[in-house]
């Protein structure tokens, strides 16, 4: 059974699973593909036809959250636990792995591939050919563009790599590659490749030294990689795995 407010519009081609629920005025297209256990808030619009694509459809994994106002494309996969923000745009040609969160007012502007249990924070802007790799984390007024000739045909999107940090109110230019547990700091502008675990900080940004020289007040420890301190919100494999790794944390 799932629980579909009266006014929501369900195309007869859509494919709903077991207990879903569809909130109110949501449509759900006919290419929308609903996993188990998912939540679609009101005002929603699933599967929605770009015009600029071949039809596909649009998957949405089970024990998914999808907030009032997000608008989802045609053509997408999400694996299982997609949560977003309100008023979320995912355009056509993204491929997310699972976990993945949306904040409030971000876009994902399309054709990219985006890793497990990745963060987007609230007024992201994730544009055409980014790569995001695994447990990336971006933060609130991120851009991460792709026209390095503005406005051109040419697109060379932004990689990402697993564990990496993008600070808040940071621009990543076209083509950048930021490397895994790499950390770029707030309103850095991000001009050349971020090297793995290497500090990026600056108008524009210069690489000034490895992660690990960046300690806790109060104990001494370092706070780089994040997973060896901050485990909320991911499941208990992955969190005993992290500690294997970090035994001292």
């Amino acid at each position: 059974m799932s629980n579909i407010h009266p006014t929501a519009i369900i195309m007869p081609g859509a494919v709903i699973g077991e207990n879903v629920k569809i909130g109110v005025y949501s449509i759900i297209g006919d290419m929308a593909r609903i996993g188990d256990n998912t939540e679609i808030g009101n005002f929603c619009e699933i599967g929605l036809e770009s015009g600029i694509s071949s039809q596909a459809p649009v998957y949405i994994s089970e024990n998914s959250l999808i907030r009032s106002g997000s608008i989802i494309y045609q053509g997408s996969f999400f694996g299982k636990g997609l949560k977003t923000g309100h008023r979320v745009t995912v355009r056509e040609n993204t491929k997310a792995g699972c976990n993945l969160q949306i904040g409030t007012l971000s876009d994902i502007q399309g054709h990219c591939t985006i890793g497990d249990f990745v963060r987007l924070h609230s007024n992201v802007h994730v544009g055409q050919k980014t790569k995001l790799g695994n447990f990336a984390w971006v933060f609130p007024y991120v851009v991460l563009t792709n026209d390095p000739h503005p406005p051109s045909e040419l697109l060379e999107g932004s990689t990402i790599g697993n564990f990496a940090i993008i600070a808040t109110m940071c621009t990543v230019l076209p083509g950048v590659c930021i490397g895994q547990d790499a950390l770029v700091g707030a309103m850095t502008l991000v001009k050349g490749d971020v090297p793995e675990d290497v500090i990026c900080v600056g108008q524009p940004g210069k690489n000034i030294g490895c992660t690990e020289k960046i300690r806790f007040k109060d104990t001494g420890k370092p706070v780089y990689p994040w997973r060896r301190q901050f485990h909320r919100g991911y499941p208990d494999h992955i969190v005993n795995a992290w500690r294997d790794e970090f035994p001292n944390g």
